[in-house]
């Protein structure tokens, strides 16, 4: 806004037309309308300059924009400001929504005016500043602070599972999701899904300084950078991220209110139920975020209807393709062909057993590769730890048929392995029951457990078991299996002992004729 008073000193001081246009950033015609004032009042001084008052300056130079403000019902700023300062929920949004409903015969402003005539109240009156948001500009974003609980209805493991929400701070609509892990992963992934769920990009987001999207060049450095990966997904959105000020919870207002109602309407809601997937989890959030948005304000509006008629068309395009995390790594095939990426199992040709592979893992894919040829492709795994996904044509011959597992010949296939002494001690335990799937733990378990101790050392055991006439069991192969220390100490194969009854004379075989028998004068003495 030019300042009048500042005009006239400067050409009473004969300062040129030039030197104040770059002082005052003002128009020449502004300097001419000025100087022919000084010229029809006789000012020629600086005394007679500060003479002049507000309202002698305001009938020298009207301002065209005070008679069309006149058309409007000014708004009551003050009550607007000790509004906020006593309810820290209400917004500049609720205060522009009661202000237009007022009756009157007067023009209303339009929200953008109204946010822009109470930052110049602010600034007259020195007030703190409030922050007001303009629709598809910004996503804030933050993790809950409270967890929910996944069981997993297997092992028995309970698992913790963080909230992480995002919210437009124009409509308060509200994004939520839950995920297993806080890592920086799971921190893009989540981003995603938000922008995909708002259908829209912001111009900026706004995370605060968690290291999960932050780093420091070196430590104790005020300086913060965002991590390459969080980049590169700002850059395929076309959005920029702006970290909150350290200790400055005004930046990021809208996420800690969203954060503080995901807390009571959702963990609140959810804490007290078993989930034994993360899905399920996240099929229960999604019903709740969903009566969120649709919640009515005092005014009878919800978030979603501002969100909808006023801020979705102003948000950015979603690009054609998806953000996609890419990491490599380098795997060894373990000797059941698979190989162990993220606590999960892929499979390989069980020919590559041995070989080292390069792994390129997605969100979605697991790619293996040797050299540059792609060997196979797995949808990627989450969850539960320890999980397993096999290709048919991966597995070797001898494992292909698992028609019979569990069964009696499962179990007798696997015993001949040992030898003929364990193939008996299995049968014997099968023809025991009467169910014979009764059977098929003690099997397993001899087969498991103590056939790690050796094939050797199994195979003797079950020789003794069988030479002593024991009852077989697990326990009694576990008792002989402890007295056999090594592979060479095993028991003797059984012998049948000589006769040692004489037989009866009509039991001894006849001499025939022909054979030559010495008598017993063929050993006296002398001859």
């Amino acid at each position: 806004m030019t300042d009048h008073r500042v005009i006239m000193r400067l050409l009473v001081q004969g300062r040129s037309y030039n030197e104040i246009v770059a002082s005052e950033n003002c128009s020449r015609r502004s300097i001419s309308t000025v100087n022919k004032v000084l010229a029809s009042c006789g000012i020629t001084t600086l005394d007679q300059i500060k003479e002049v008052t507000d309202q002698q300056l305001h009938g020298w130079f009207p301002d065209g924009r005070s008679k069309k403000s006149e058309q409007y019902e000014q708004p009551d700023f003050e009550a607007v400001h000790k509004s906020m300062k006593h309810d820290r929920n209400f917004t500049l949004q609720q205060a522009w929504q009661g202000y237009v409903l007022r009756e009157g015969e007067q023009r209303k402003y339009g929200y953008s005016k109204f946010c822009a005539l109470f930052a110049q109240h602010v600034a007259s009156n020195d007030l703190s500043a409030t922050i007001h948001h303009e629709p598809g500009r910004t996503m804030q974003v933050d993790w809950a602070g409270q967890t929910l609980t996944v069981t997993d209805t297997l092992t028995g493991q309970l698992s913790k599972a963080y909230l992480f929400a995002a919210v437009l701070p124009y409509s308060g609509m509200l994004f939520a999701r839950a995920s297993l892990t806080m890592n920086l992963a799971a921190w893009i992934d989540l981003h995603v899904r938000a922008v995909e769920y708002f259908s829209g990009v912001p111009q900026i987001i706004i995370p605060d300084n968690a290291k999960t999207a932050t780093y420091r060049p070196q430590r104790k450095d005020p300086q913060r950078l965002l991590n390459d990966r969080y980049s590169q997904f700002a850059t395929h959105y076309g959005t920029a991220i702006v970290p909150a000020r350290v200790k400055s919870p005004r930046d990021k207002g809208s996420i800690e209110r969203a954060v503080r109602t995901a807390n009571h309407r959702i963990i609140g809601r959810l804490s007290h139920e078993v989930w034994t997937t993360i899905q399920e989890l996240n099929e229960a959030i999604e019903v709740q975020v969903e009566e969120i948005n649709d919640l009515k304000n005092p005014y009878g509006i919800s978030k979603r209807e501002i969100f909808t008629t006023e801020e979705a068309s102003c948000l950015g395009k979603l690009p054609d393709q998806r953000f996609t995390q890419v990491t490599w790594k380098q795997l060894k095939v373990g000797r059941n062909y698979h190989v162990s990426c993220d606590y999960q199992n892929y499979s390989a040709p069980y020919r590559l057993a041995g070989q080292t592979l390069r792994i390129r893992l997605t969100d979605m894919r697991v790619t293996l590769f040797a050299g540059e040829e792609i060997v196979c492709e797995h949808t990627r795994k989450y969850g539960r730890k320890g999980q397993y996904s096999t290709l048919g044509e991966h597995v070797p011959p001898a494992h292909q048929n698992i028609a019979n597992l569990w069964s009696r010949t499962w179990f007798l296939d696997r015993a001949q392995a040992y030898g003929p002494a364990t193939s008996e001690v299995i049968t014997r335990i099968l023809d025991r029951y009467e169910i014979e799937a009764q059977g098929y733990l003690s099997c397993q378990n001899i087969l498991d457990s103590l056939g790690k101790k050796g094939k050797a050392r199994l195979e003797a055991a079950c020789q003794q078991v069988l030479n002593t006439a024991a009852l077989p069991s697990y326990t009694t192969l576990k008792r002989v299996l402890a007295t056999i220390t090594s592979d060479q100490h095993a028991p003797p194969v059984p012998r049948a002992a000589g006769n040692t009854v004489k037989p009866e004379l009509s039991e001894m075989p006849q001499l025939t004729e022909h054979v030559f028998v010495r008598g017993s004068d063929y050993y006296q003495e002398g001859f």
